[in-house]
């Protein structure tokens, strides 16, 4: 399989199936974000509704981008995903996927809702830093910018959707004033009027495609982890891409960099603009009369896209830091053409298979529609004390599936369970006062979302080393 022997073979299967089965598991732990709210309004009957709810997630996958997916990957350096000893990099993604799994079992075992996001992220920050500690590593093993980015992300997002739940219950008080049926608690297995039905069973659908679309992308990034860490000669560049089509794009960004002022650029600028002359007289040289990637050696697919990440990276820098007055003699064509190329040369490493998408999508559906249950129940019966209202049912969703579709437009991972959850909060809320809450329930939320970076970080990082030891 892709030119490995039998036990790099078995190795990069396992690998698969531990990701995947991650992506199985977020979905029926997450399942319950989307249903509750139709299954304890009785807009939708349980096993119909996780149905619906995966067909959605499914849908979601395959049309929802792979902006979060690479954000994601680059996570981490470069470096971090290729080693010369490839049972390194076995040892770096069997730490971030087992980790990930544990966690998300565990908590789903106690019902308690937990981001599969925090997670995988938890994971990935601590292989990255047990990186830091190997020698020779030269203390670079994450990409900061877009550690913060993340982070910064899932803090906001929670705080995020319990306020705006909480106007939007405050709002519809407002604007409703004669049909208060909305407001009340659902008749016991009733169904609600058609019109509340409707609503409560779109915003289920964009939630599930909202998560589909964002979650799903992290199990899509997962992937190309693996495979760019153990197979990067199939899938550290696109091949479905040409050569030819890469190089005329890098010679385009040459030929406009070449009018660059260097003397306006200040020192680190200065560094970072020789960098990217650098590299792009390394990628010339790797390229120059290729007509397709198998051509070029198996050990030169990871440098080309070092190369192109640098590029794109330096280049994006000193075009944010001084815009098109540092070019002399430029048109404003020459610019947007300088962008335009920049973009396209990111399209050869940002990009997933597409049977790695559907994969995802199919473990994410399937996850879907099983073991969904117990999540349930914690949302709709145990953060607040009163029964589940149509009104609240539908402003947490609405408030999360938006949410939700932003952070995946800005290609940042978001955490679904608790933006769903902070959301119910604040109906709740909104609905009767704090007294409205069940305050175990939302110490053991709290909790969760506390520790969940710390013990992943340092259970990933723990494992990374054991393995690496093991594996040699």
């Amino acid at each position: 399989m892709f030119g490995l022997d039998t036990g790099l073979t078995v190795l990069l299967l396992l690998c698969l199936v531990a990701a995947l089965s991650f992506e199985f598991i977020n979905g029926f732990h997450d399942t319950a974000n989307a249903v509750a709210t139709v299954i304890y309004t009785h807009s939708l009957k349980p096993n119909v509704a996780v149905i619906w709810s995966g067909i959605w997630n499914f849908i979601g996958v395959n049309v929802g981008g792979i902006a979060v997916a690479m954000g994601i990957v680059n996570l981490l350096p470069t470096e971090a995903l290729i080693d010369q000893n490839i049972y390194h990099a076995m040892a770096m993604i069997l730490s971030l996927v087992l980790t990930a799994i544990i966690w998300n079992l565990g908590t789903w075992y106690f019902g308690i809702p937990c981001s599969s996001s925090h997670t995988l992220l938890g994971s990935i920050f601590g292989v990255g830093i047990a990186y830091m500690l190997l020698p020779g590593s030269n203390s670079i093993a994450l990409n900061w910018q877009k550690v913060s980015d993340v982070g910064l992300s899932l803090l906001i997002s929670p705080l995020f959707g319990f306020g705006m739940a909480l106007g939007l219950m405050y709002l519809l008080k407002v604007l409703i004033k004669k049909n208060k049926t909305i407001f009340k608690e659902p008749p016991a297995k009733k169904a609600p009027p058609l019109w509340i039905r409707s609503i409560l069973i779109l915003t289920c659908t964009s939630v599930s495609f909202s998560h589909g679309s964002n979650d799903g992308q992290k199990g899509v990034g997962l992937i190309m982890i693996i495979l760019i860490g153990i197979v990067p000669f199939k899938f550290a560049i696109d091949h479905t891409q040409s050569p030819e089509a890469l190089l005329n794009k890098v010679n385009k960004v040459e030929l406009v960099l070449n009018k660059v002022d260097v003397n306006k650029l200040k020192a680190d600028d200065k560094k970072n603009f020789s960098i990217i002359s650098d590299r792009i007289d390394s990628i010339n040289l790797i390229l120059v009369n290729k007509k397709n990637f198998e051509e070029i050696a198996d050990n030169k697919h990871f440098e080309i896209r070092k190369d192109i990440l640098l590029i794109t990276k330096k280049t994006d820098k000193i075009l944010s830091a001084y815009g098109s007055t540092i070019l002399l003699n430029s048109t404003k064509e020459e610019f947007a053409s300088l962008k335009s190329d920049i973009k396209g040369m990111k399209s050869f490493t940002e990009y997933s298979p597409w049977w790695v998408i559907l994969m995802v999508s199919l473990a994410l559906g399937l996850g879907t529609m099983v073991g969904w249950k117990r999540i349930v129940v914690t949302i709709g019966e145990k953060i607040g004390k009163s029964h589940l209202t149509y009104a609240q049912g539908a402003s947490a969703e609405i408030v999360a599936a938006s949410t939700i579709g932003v952070s995946t437009w800005l290609g940042l991972p978001v955490s679904t369970t608790h933006v769903l959850s902070s959301g119910i909060a604040g109906t709740m809320v909104a609905e009767s006062g704090k007294s409205n809450l069940q305050m175990k329930t939302v110490r053991n939320i709290a909790i969760a979302w506390l520790i969940t970076l710390p013990v992943t970080i340092i259970m990933a990082g723990l494992l990374f080393l054991l393995l690496r030891l093991i594996m040699g």
